[in-house]
């Protein structure tokens, strides 16, 4: 009898440890589990960033183009002035040559 109660309290004290084990384990690899699924999420999370990022910065630079455009048709029409008013003086001046009035 009393080696028979030896023998279930061994195998209850071995079942208890399997299921400890089995337990453990299976919780290690639900936190691993959960720390892969943080990790593709952040992963995802930096993509979306990066695609925002690239997509500002494509934004500035078309920005930074059109401002450039605008800059030299700028200068383009203070040249074009420029040369209207030097026309201009230069008919008034030759008006002012041959006037006989004047």
């Amino acid at each position: 009898m009393t080696l028979f109660l030896v023998i279930v309290v061994v195998a209850v004290v071995v079942i208890v440890a399997v299921v400890v084990a089995v337990s453990t384990k299976r919780r290690g690899e639900a936190r691993i589990e959960e720390r892969r699924r943080t990790a593709q999420s952040n992963r995802d999370l930096a993509r979306v960033a990066q695609l925002e990022a690239d997509r500002q910065s494509a934004e500035a630079e078309e920005r930074l183009a059109h401002a450039k455009r605008e800059q030299l048709a700028a200068q383009q029409q203070q040249l074009q002035v420029v040369r209207q008013r030097t026309a201009a003086d230069d008919l008034r001046t030759e008006a002012d040559e041959i006037d006989p009035d004047s």
